[in-house]
């Protein structure tokens, strides 16, 4: 089920102390979540997780996280910078290359970040700008379709990441000989699977690819990287993660392929996104317009900007109303934003109590690849961002964006000073 964990007066309040539309995080929520997570991969020897940045790069969140003993995973210099300023380093910090510039691989070194590299030829590159660390991260791509059984679960051979199993121990063998003695190895191939068998599949392929690779080149296996994947119930009757269930499996597969073997002290790495504050987050607006036609439209104060992915791939989220949800859900309406873009939709033919305008509406499982994955068409502006806090408060964490936010890079022209004076 889509999180219910806030109750209605929540969103009253907060709407009471900002204007909408603005994201709505629960500390609480966050604060459950990794730990729940750390508990359930109690059973391997060491275990960390890395924050994917891009799911929710707010420094307040992050502060969140890193207390609770989480790191970060970065995939831009941007992402590098912000984590470097939130005071984390070395060990703190994974820094996934794809397609990077050369200078973003200085920048992961100066940080002693772990660097996971996506490709053959980033060896030569890394090695000419910061070095090549004593430790370092390969990303494996298996090809074909990933299968659970019957299931397919990715196609790993239609994406753009990652190395071949040929291409990865050519790559250590490189490494090596630039003085790399450690490695780490890295797999991404299914995307918001809420099945328990995801993680500890991926994790005995990874398992026993970092064994022979061992024997293949002499270098000891450091980590195995699980990456992300692990979904969340967007949909009503959408089964959740059971996360104790993937623990539990990827630590059977750790004793069964490491320990059993005698290999010992090889970490596990694991870098959700979603899976950490998606469901705890909200975008809360407010419906400003009404419109019958061939079907009835509700037109909100946020649009896609806030929340792209209903109109990028057709994304579920779903959708109540504070204060009705016990009445009939009997209008079939779609859920619109202002953008002069037909796919700016939250919601088609979603069945809904009667709405007006004026009320509060609460779109779901926000907290991930939200407001982060916003934009400016039609100029414009992203919305703010809140913390319900563990006390009961609210904390502004963004503001939301003004239009010299907007016109800020203009500033080389000579228009810029008159935006300034409107």
């Amino acid at each position: 089920m889509p999180n219910f964990m806030l109750n209605d007066q929540v969103f009253f309040d907060a709407v009471k102390q900002f204007p909408t539309p603005f994201h709505l995080y629960s500390e609480e929520g966050i604060r459950n979540t990794a730990r729940g997570l750390i508990k359930a991969f109690s059973g391997v020897p060491v275990f960390r997780e890395y924050f994917a940045v891009k799911a929710l790069p707010n420094p307040t969140v992050l502060r969140i996280l890193k207390e609770e003993g989480c790191g970060v995973d970065c995939a831009s210099q941007t992402e590098l910078m912000l984590a470097e300023a939130l005071g984390f380093e070395g060990d703190d910090i994974l820094f996934s290359a794809n397609d990077v510039p050369p200078a973003e691989f200085a920048y992961a070194r100066k940080l002693g970040a772990h660097i996971n590299l996506d490709d053959l030829t980033h060896v030569d590159i890394l090695a000419k700008n910061g070095g090549i660390p004593e430790e370092i991260c390969l990303r494996f791509n298996p090809g074909g379709d990933f299968r659970i059984g019957t299931q397919i679960m990715g196609n790993p051979g239609e994406a753009k990441y990652g190395m071949t199993r040929a291409q990865l121990t050519e790559a250590l063998l490189k490494l090596k000989g630039y003085g790399a003695k450690r490695f780490g190895l890295h797999s991404f191939l299914s995307s918001n699977t809420t099945d328990s068998a995801y993680y500890p599949t991926l994790a005995r392929l990874l398992f026993q690819t970092g064994r022979e690779l061992m024997d293949e080149t002499g270098m000891q296996l450091a980590f195995i990287d699980l990456s992300g994947g692990i979904g969340i119930p967007y949909l009503p009757d959408a089964p959740k993660a059971d996360i104790d269930a993937i623990g539990a499996g990827v630590a059977e597969a750790y004793h069964d392929i490491f320990t059993k073997n005698g290999i010992e002290g090889v970490a596990i790495k694991t870098e959700l996104g979603r899976y950490m504050t998606g469901p705890n987050g909200w975008l809360v607006t407010h419906i400003t317009n009404e419109k019958n036609i061939y079907k009835r439209y509700l037109g909100l104060d946020a649009s896609a900007c806030d929340l792209m992915r209903p109109a990028m791939y057709g994304a579920y989220h779903h959708i109540t109303v504070p204060g009705k949800e016990h009445l009939p859900h009997d209008e079939k309406v779609d859920v619109t934003g202002s953008l002069c873009e037909n796919n700016d939709k939250f919601a088609i033919d979603r069945m809904l109590p009667k709405c007006e305008i004026g009320d509060v509406l609460i779109i779901h499982d926000t907290g991930a690849h939200g407001l982060s994955m916003g934009y400016n068409y039609n100029g414009k502006l992203r919305c703010a961002e809140v913390l319900h806090c563990a006390d009961g408060s609210f904390q502004q964490i963004r503001r939301a964006e003004k239009p010299m936010d907007y016109f800020a890079t203009l500033d080389n022209d000579p228009v810029f000073e008159k935006l300034q004076k409107l």
